[in-house]
């Protein structure tokens, strides 16, 4: 979802953004070769395992579905002999935050993470939310070479101790992979690889390279969440380049490359291509293993690996080749990506290359026209099949304690393809569903094979939980909200002649301005002391102008359908406790199924429509009201709980093993 806030590319704004965190982040790659961390990791025998699924976004609905239809016999079974429940998601139900209260046991309250996306108050420039990169500030320069003298860092910014620390602390061995809002990952003696939110060696979340001699559709000159090069067929022969990283070590930081030729078959459909130390034969239609691209820093001396995949789309009559993003190489990692740090060599030592960037699932090549439907299921299958190869080692080496193990598909095909799954989505195409239909469905059947897989293998000292972190739901229609703070003069332009042209709140006069929103379900108040130009006060004004917008939003009906786009909106001191309340948004739109805040007003521009078809590929999504995604929970075990929660997770974690839960956790043990 960060992705698809930062990159899709349709406006100036998101690039400049894009641009901003690939700075940041990339600066902060390099000197990240000259430290380490962490510690060795301690086990210790208990007889008592936990095992836990975590299926992102896994639908109750659908779910049920397919389980009263038999296409989920593992499902049913557990659900029959065990129990199977809705579990109330975060508010709002965006991944960062769901996964937080995971991990912590509180609400956003506790563990400071409010939305993909924070503002900068004395800004208002948008932030990931859960992790932040500072380069070292010291360096001396020597001609055409700069020389650190001090590291960068990378700091996770959610708080609160998760759960494997407090279990391995106490003598539980854990094992936690790609579990999201955990980059880096935080230094425990657990294994632990990080998930959602680790960029790829661009220092973004995953740019793909596209190389042809026929330039695609681009918007402002760019593909979103990618880069198109311009290449020339010459003689059958391409020359062209693979770009890394940026080489801080040089003054201007330029970016890494390494030459690659491809030679084309004049008369078939294949083509090789030759790297350094490697040859790959490719035919058209199909996709290379893992190479490993080794970029050059300093001669002789210093240099950074990544790794990618080639998949060769088309070499007659024209040239397609698209490059996976320069995934960070889990053989030696350029930042931390795993605690211990030779845990992510471990899994390669004995699974291979696997995709180790966030979000995998390249939704970004499907949106922007590069892939097509069938080829972005091919992309995904390979994710999927990684997926399920590295369970099936974990699962193998798991003898006591607890294991997470994190499936990304559920979530991403929802995302995708909901499009196809519901006939009356604006965007559905009667063509793609006739050859791709069910492909959501699909992957759930997929996940019930693992499901069937892991009961095979599981003994009765095993407390088995499958669960999700959000529900889905359609994104038929794109709501301008800020749009909606204008019409209502709640926002005043200095331009309004400009409206739906500047970006980034570049038009807007603050010193006429209430209320703005920056996210996917943050509503701020431009409350003097905080915002830099702040004109509310605080007391009485903020207190009675929150509750007319939460009064003014409920009562917002959508006049094509008849229906309200809103099925709550919160006062965040009704809804958080905790320390961290004061930095979270003062209002949460908790949007009715169906509507979601429009790509453009997540970062606050101003389009002239309300209320908008959404025509894009991405069609499903989960940033509405909890009440409308709650995601599932199943267990060999009775669930006693009424309404279990996600918070509720972590202290039955530590109950499980006999442990009483730390006094900052507002869950409680659903057993």
């Amino acid at each position: 979802m960060y992705d698809m806030i930062f990159k899709r590319g349709r406006s100036n704004l998101k690039s400049k953004s894009k641009v901003l965190v690939r700075i940041i982040l990339l600066f902060a790659i390099i000197p990240f070769l000259i430290i380490g961390c962490g510690k060795k990791a301690e086990t210790s025998d208990t007889k008592k395992k936990v095992l836990i699924l975590g299926f992102d976004g896994m639908d109750p609905i659908i779910l049920r579905k397919m389980m009263d239809e038999g296409r989920m016999p593992n499902f049913k079974k557990l659900a029959e002999e065990g129990s199977f429940k809705e579990l109330q998601t975060s508010n709002p139900p965006q991944s960062p935050v769901a996964w937080s209260n995971f991990i912590t046991g509180m609400n956003p309250g506790g563990h400071g993470i409010f939305d993909f996306v924070h503002r900068d108050p004395k800004t208002l420039f948008p932030y990931l939310s859960t992790s932040r990169t500072e380069a070292g500030k010291k360096s001396i320069t020597i001609g055409d070479w700069v020389i650190p003298l001090e590291s960068g860092k990378v700091e996770l910014l959610r708080h609160g101790k998760s759960f494997w620390e407090i279990l391995q602390s106490k003598g539980v061995p854990c094992t936690v992979y790609m579990i999201p809002s955990n980059f880096p990952p935080v230094e425990c003696e657990a294994k632990t690889l990080s998930g959602m939110g680790t960029p790829d060696m661009l220092g973004t979340y995953g740019t793909f390279s596209y190389y042809s001699n026929v330039e695609p559709e681009m918007e402002n000159g760019e593909i979103s969440g990618g880069k198109y090069y311009e290449v020339y067929v010459k003689r059958n022969t391409v020359k062209a380049k693979i770009y890394g990283p940026k080489n801080t070590f040089r003054k201007g930081a330029p970016d890494c490359t390494v030459d690659f030729t491809v030679y084309i078959d004049p008369e078939n459909p294949v083509a090789k291509i030759v790297l350094p130390n490697k040859e790959i034969f490719l035919k058209e239609g199909e996709w290379s293993e893992w190479i490993r691209i080794d970029f050059e820093l300093i001669p002789y001396l210093q240099s950074v690996s990544g790794i990618c995949r080639f998949y060769l789309k088309e070499v007659h009559p024209d040239f397609k080749l698209y490059v996976t993003p320069i995934n960070i190489n889990p053989e030696d990692p350029a930042l931390p990506i795993s605690t211990p740090p030779d845990f992510s060599k471990e899994l390669f030592e004995n699974v291979g290359y696997f995709y180790t960037q966030g979000m995998p699932e390249d939704t970004k090549a499907l949106s922007s026209g590069i892939f097509d439907d069938g080829e972005f299921i091919k992309q995904i299958t390979l994710v999927h099949e990684e997926e399920v190869r590295n369970y099936h080692y974990l699962l193998s080496q798991f003898k006591s304690g607890l294991l997470f193990y994190y499936f990304s598909s559920t979530d991403q095909n929802a995302h995708m393809f909901w499009r196809l799954h519901d006939k009356n989505h604006p965007a559905f195409n009667q063509e793609s569903y006739d050859k791709y239909g069910d492909v959501l469905e699909k992957v759930y059947e997929e996940m019930d094979d693992i499901l069937g897989y892991t009961l095979k293998r599981i003994d009765d000292n095993t407390t088995l939980i499958i669960m999700s972190d959000h529900g889905f739901a359609p994104f038929y229609y794109s709501f301008n909200i800020n749009t909606w703070l204008l019409n209502n003069g709640y926002v005043a332009l200095i331009d309004p002649s400009k409206q739906g042209e500047e970006e980034l709140f570049a038009n807007v006069d603050w010193s006429r301005t209430k209320a703005y929103v920056l996210g996917l379900n943050a509503l701020y108040i431009n409350l003097a002391g905080r915002e830099a130009n702040g004109i509310v006060s605080p007391g009485d004004e903020y207190n009675q102008l929150v509750d007319e917008l939460v009064e003014k939003l409920k009562k917002v009906v959508d006049p094509k359908t008849g229906k309200k786009v809103f099925r709550n909106v919160y006062k965040r001191d009704d809804i958080y406790s905790g320390p961290y309340v004061k930095d979270a948004p003062d209002i949460l739109l908790g949007f009715a199924r169906g509507y979601r805040i429009s790509w453009e007003a997540s970062l606050g521009k101003f389009p002239k429509e309300l209320i908008t078809d959404n025509m894009e590929a991405w069609s499903g999504d989960h940033c509405m009201a909890p009440e409308e995604v709650p995601g599932i929970i199943l267990s060999n075990k009775k669930i006693v709980k009424e309404n279990p929660a996600l918070y509720d997770i972590a202290p039955t974690l530590l109950a499980e093993f006999g442990f009483e839960k730390e006094k900052e956790m507002v869950g409680s043990n659903i057993f």
